[in-house]
């Protein structure tokens, strides 16, 4: 069920903004240095908006992804991850075409197991994919369906995370790219937590290999990010222009805006109108997450993941905390 209703959401949302929240605080404690990327990630799941790692492999990645999943409780057949190239066949994620259906003069494939039935999706190097997996790719994140014998067919993908070393600059990857509002640079760590890395690592590796994984009692479920996505979309469909200026202020509206007119007038970062009302709604999703209120000049951080590409991931990173007075952690 995900049509619940204001009403029935109302006397439930602080417990399941607490959950939430609690969720990617648990998740900090099996990483070195990525609560950046923790946050984002939970930021994310709970409004329903896909996310880009950006950097090199052997950055915790995938196995930040597949904790914070586990976390939530949902087993393999509601996670589907793959590494994508430019070989990469769409019978290779969708599933493989049915004989027996072909052979009757039906295009249909077989999509157990694949992204068609996981709920949530983590695909690497998604940018190496070629032109049959991109168009696949934008139907499935824009309208969340892909094609059955001519006829859509919904998806069961809820989240979608991916990851890539380079986000190319070509014009037909351009339009997957803006679609990813959220882009975090993911480091090393080795250089600054050597041995607690080490530490870390062993541990996880060890505790996988024995067959536990104690960060699976996690305290919310795929539910709870689901229904505090509903609530954030029922408050947005309902509330005043009274209760928007409550919730997000004039003076930092108009903040807002501004850093947006520097990014792009000063840095040329490139914010599209999609992109600016996405912004808008996950600093207010951000704000009502981690302190249930309006939003605050601490919130608009958010603004600080907005690039474009790889070279523009510190730059903005950075810029943004000095415009706002922050420090830059």
């Amino acid at each position: 069920m995900t049509d619940w209703l204001r009403d029935e959401l109302e006397d439930e949302i602080d417990d399941i903004r607490g959950r939430i929240a609690r969720h990617g605080e648990a998740l900090k404690g099996w990483f070195v240095a990525r609560d950046r990327e923790i946050d984002l990630a939970t930021l994310c799941a709970a409004v329903g908006e896909p996310l880009l790692f950006v950097g090199p492999p052997g950055t915790a990645k995938s196995d930040l992804v597949l904790r914070f999943v586990e976390a939530m409780g949902l087993g393999a057949e509601d996670y589907f991850e793959y590494m994508l190239t430019k070989f990469t066949e769409p019978s290779e994620i969708l599933g493989p075409i049915d004989i027996g259906r072909l052979k009757e003069g039906r295009f249909r494939r077989r999509t157990e197991g694949m992204l068609p039935e996981a709920r949530v999706v983590f695909l690497d190097e998604i940018f190496k994919s070629n032109s049959a997996i991109l168009n696949t790719l934008l139907t499935i994140i824009n309208e969340r369906k892909f094609y059955q014998d001519g006829a859509p067919t919904p998806v069961a993908m809820r989240l979608l995370f991916a990851a890539t070393n380079e986000i190319p600059e070509q014009t037909e990857l351009q339009a997957l790219a803006d679609r990813f509002v959220l882009k975090v640079e993911t480091r090393p760590v080795q250089e600054r937590h050597f041995g607690a890395l080490v530490e870390a690592g062993m541990r996880g590796e060890a505790l996988r290999a024995v067959g536990r994984k104690p960060w699976a009692s996690g305290p919310a479920r795929l539910d709870d990010f689901l229904k505090f996505k509903r609530y954030m979309e029922l408050t947005f469909a309902e509330e005043t222009a009274t209760q928007r200026e409550h919730f997000f202020p004039p003076a930092l509206f108009a903040e807002f805006r501004r850093l947006t007119r520097v990014l792009e007038a000063e840095d040329k970062i490139y914010i599209s109108d999609r992109k600016v009302v996405k912004l808008y709604k996950l600093i207010r999703a951000a704000a009502f997450l981690s302190h249930g209120g309006a939003v605050t000049r601490q919130d608009l951080k958010i603004l600080s993941y907005a690039a474009n590409q790889r070279h523009e991931l510190n730059l903005v990173y950075e810029k943004v905390h000095a415009l706002l007075g922050l420090e830059a952690g």
